[in-house]
């Protein structure tokens, strides 16, 4: 069985700092547990997702895969062989007429937050899913607190387009869900290639 999954685009560095050098690349098979670790944390201590069991690498690893079947990018931040960030599409609804339009997701290690991390992976996706047939990308954030992530979507031409009061329930309190989008590619203006 092959242990890597490949696509298209080759990897891009970035700079975090003058002396951490960040390379964004597609999750390989052997990146799941860190990408489990990360994933664990925010559903254990965040309200960044509104999960409250943290999936097992069995799981994320079938995640991993669904989203790679769509044809669809998910990408690691990897700095000295640490996995320090990881960003994904994801089909946004199933039914037909949403074909064209994707969502994001974007989680990054604790304690790697406020070092450009999120903008890389962010961009890059963007990018990624702008190459293929997508013209739509959503972003569903948890907590109208959650301004980093409101922040980091901006920077990224994404608006704000509505706001689903106290929608979620974590961690004793009511969470607000922000719904964020930016065009790729041409967007609406022109009808899609079937």
């Amino acid at each position: 069985m092959e242990n890597s999954m490949t696509a298209p685009a080759g990897t891009q560095a970035g700079r975090t700092s003058d002396t951490e050098q960040v390379t964004i690349r597609n999750a390989t098979f052997d990146d799941i547990a860190q990408i489990q670790q990360i994933y664990a944390h925010h559903v254990l201590s965040s309200t960044a997702t509104f999960e409250e069991t943290p999936p097992t690498e069995q799981e994320m690893r079938e995640r991993v895969e669904k989203v790679r079947s769509l044809g669809l990018p998910w990408l690691v931040a990897e700095r000295e062989g640490r996995i320090v960030g990881y960003c994904y599409a994801s089909q946004y609804r199933p039914r037909p007429a949403y074909r064209f339009t994707v969502e994001n997701s974007i989680y990054l290690a604790d304690g790697e937050s406020g070092k450009g991390i999120g903008q890389q992976l962010l961009a890059a996706l963007i990018q990624r899913c702008e190459q293929g047939p997508w013209r739509q990308m959503i972003a569903v954030i948890g907590g109208t607190q959650n301004q980093s992530s409101i922040s980091l979507h901006r920077k990224l031409g994404f608006n704000h387009v509505g706001t689903q009061p106290d929608t979620g329930y974590k961690f004793g309190q009511w969470i607000d869900v922000v719904f964020m989008q930016r065009a790729l590619g041409p967007g609406g203006a022109t009808p899609p290639e079937e």
